[in-house]
């Protein structure tokens, strides 16, 4: 199973998520990651040995991974977020992300394979040669085409230059009474999305691979056993329990997912580096979910970090689909 690690100091500063607080922080309200702290997290912090992709934002690339070089001398692979949709621009005191998502990118391709634009008789010398795409489906016509426009665009510029793509896909961001699509029908509503839209492309301008949110094992079974080509990969989604972490990554595994893509639950954990450590060794089949938890508090008090949670606490399941095991006829009720 393929790994992706999403690091709070990077990816933040096109999603604004500027304010998750480190543990023991004595810090009583959210503060901004300066970008000196953020170039020295992805160089020395890291636990990158345990992941193979990390993405970051294409400044932070620029830096890096074409200035600094630090990718040179590893097996993981950087990654560069090559859009940012309007349902992500998390700024203070704004109600944009209230919005139906529309596209739009703040970066280009030049600029994440080289740094700056090419001229057309230049010979592309690609840095970086993977980045995220996202598109989130609102049920309304008009902002669902243009997302889908724009992401045709992206494929015809990246086929041609030879740059690689995985593709993020959200539900919708907007209330249920706005996107009026019935609760239990939203799996079937993103799978039927991304059937529909990977059938008009051809291998050769196909993503890598999916990040989609996890509904449970029945909508994660339909979509792996409709082509098993497609590499499919879950999202962390929010911070929940440790045991929510882990169970989410096992169970995803178990129904089909081949990678997994974890940000804020990597984010909030009280020492990132045992916490990834942990993923590692249940993605890998080591340990069990249950047992991670345990040996994860164990770690932490070794390390003498106080727990979030009580180990009892930290043990609950908190995600609805986490907890049953749907079948294929249930895709649509659970």
């Amino acid at each position: 199973m393929a790994w992706y690690l999403r690091r709070r100091v990077h990816d933040p500063e096109l999603t604004g998520t500027y304010g998750t607080i480190q543990p023991n922080s004595t810090i009583s309200q959210p503060a901004m990651s300066t970008i000196p702290t953020a170039d020295y997290s992805v160089a020395q912090r890291d636990p990158i040995w345990l992941v193979d992709i990390m993405l970051m934002s294409a400044s932070t690339s620029e830096i890096v991974t074409i200035r600094e070089k630090i990718f040179e001398r590893s097996t993981v692979t950087p990654a560069v977020r090559a859009n940012d949709t309007t349902d992500i621009h998390v700024i203070r005191g704004s109600i944009y992300s209230e919005a139906p998502s529309r596209p739009f990118s703040s970066t280009t391709i030049d600029h994440i394979q080289a740094g700056r634009s090419l001229r057309p008789d230049e010979v592309r010398e690609a840095h970086v040669n993977l980045g995220l795409y996202s598109i989130t489906f609102n049920n309304h016509s008009e902002h669902d085409f243009d997302s889908l426009t724009a992401y045709k665009a992206f494929r015809l510029e990246a086929e041609e230059k030879g740059f690689h793509h995985f593709l993020e896909i959200f539900g919708p961001n907007v209330p249920a009474d706005v996107h009026r699509i019935p609760e239990g029908t939203i799996p079937s509503f993103l799978n039927d999305h991304i059937v529909r839209l990977l059938a008009g492309i051809p291998s050769v301008a196909r993503p890598q691979f999916l990040k989609i949110p996890y509904y449970g094992p029945a909508a994660m079974e339909e979509i792996c056993a409709y082509d098993p080509s497609l590499v499919v990969g879950v999202l962390g989604g929010s911070a929940g329990t440790t045991y929510d972490a882990f169970e989410l990554l096992h169970s995803a595994k178990k129904y089909g997912a081949r990678v997994a893509l974890f940000g804020r639950k990597i984010n909030a954990a009280e020492h990132q580096l045992s916490f990834v450590e942990h993923l590692r060794r249940v993605a890998d089949d080591e340990i069990l979910p249950a047992e991670a938890v345990k040996s994860y508090h164990s770690t932490l008090a070794k390390l003498r970090i106080s727990p979030h949670r009580s180990i009892e606490q930290d043990l609950q399941l908190t995600s609805a689909h986490l907890s049953y095991g749907a079948s294929k006829s249930e895709i649509a009720t659970t």
